[in-house]
C-alpha cells in the first residue's frame, strides 16, 4: 500500500509546530518530510531530522537540477521540498507529514492532489497578536509584517481540506489525529491491500 501525504500549514503563532510534534509523537507510522533550508540550525535541531541544512550554492543547485517540488524565501532564508525523497518514501508505504506555508502546500497539491491539506488557525487575530507578543523576541516591525501576512493567508484557506482552530491544544491534536485515522480508512487505501483475500 502506497503511503499518504498530510500537509499542515498555519499562521505564525498558531501553534502549528507544537501540534505537528504532538502528532508525530502519537503516531509511529507518520514520517516527517525533511525540507532543505539555508538557515542556520537552531539549538537542538539535527541535520537530516529537522531539516537538511545546506549552503546557498547547494540550494541553488537543487533548484537548477529540478529536484525541489517547491521552494520559498522567507525571512531571509530559503526552504524547499525534495521531490525524489518524497516519491521514494511514498513508494515504500511511508505516510508523510509536511509542515509548510501556503505557497509550499499549493505546490504539493499540484503534484499530490490525493493528499490531505490541513490549515491551523488560532481563534482570532487578536489572540494571534497576543501569542506573538508573548514570545517577546519579535521586533515590532516583524510582528506587524507577520500579522499582515496572516490577513492575506486566511483568504486562501478555502482550498484546504480541513481547518482546525487551535484554541484548546489537546482538542486540536485530537482533530489532527482524526483526520489521519479517517484518511487511512478510505476505501481507496484499504481495499487494494485486502482485495486478494476476497477473490
Amino acid at each position: 500500500m502506497a503511503g499518504q501525504i498530510f500537509v499542515v500549514s498555519g499562521a505564525s503563532g498558531s501553534g502549528k509546530t507544537s501540534l505537528v510534534r504532538a502528532l508525530q509523537e502519537s503516531d509511529a507510522k507518520l514520517g516527517f518530510s525533511v525540507s532543505y533550508t539555508t538557515r542556520k540550525p537552531r539549538s537542538g535541531e539535527v541535520h537530516g531530522e529537522d531539516y537538511f541544512f545546506v549552503k546557498l550554492d547547494e540550494f541553488q543547485q537543487l533548484i537548477q537540477d529540478g529536484l525541489l517540488i517547491e521552494y520559498v524565501k522567507q525571512f531571509g532564508n530559503y526552504y524547499g521540498t525534495s521531490r525524489p525523497w518524497i516519491e521514494e518514501a511514498l513508494k515504500g508505504g511511508q505516510d508523510l507529514l509536511f509542515d509548510v506555508e501556503i505557497h509550499g502546500a499549493k505546490a504539493l497539491k499540484n503534484h499530490f492532489p490525493q493528499g490531505k491539506y490541513i490549515f491551523i488557525l488560532p481563534p482570532s487575530l487578536t489572540e494571534l497578536e497576543r501569542r506573538l507578543r508573548q514570545r517577546g523576541s519579535l521586533p515590532e516591525t516583524e510582528l506587524r509584517q507577520r500579522l499582515a501576512r496572516v490577513r492575506q493567508e486566511v483568504k486562501q484557506i478555502t482550498w484546504y481540506d480541513y481547518l482546525i482552530i487551535n484554541d484548546d491544544f489537546n482538542e486540536a491534536v485530537l482533530q489532527l489525529q482524526a483526520v489521519i485515522i479517517a484518511a487511512r480508512s478510505e476505501t481507496s487505501q484499504v481495499w487494494p491491500a485486502i482485495r486478494h483475500a476476497w477473490d
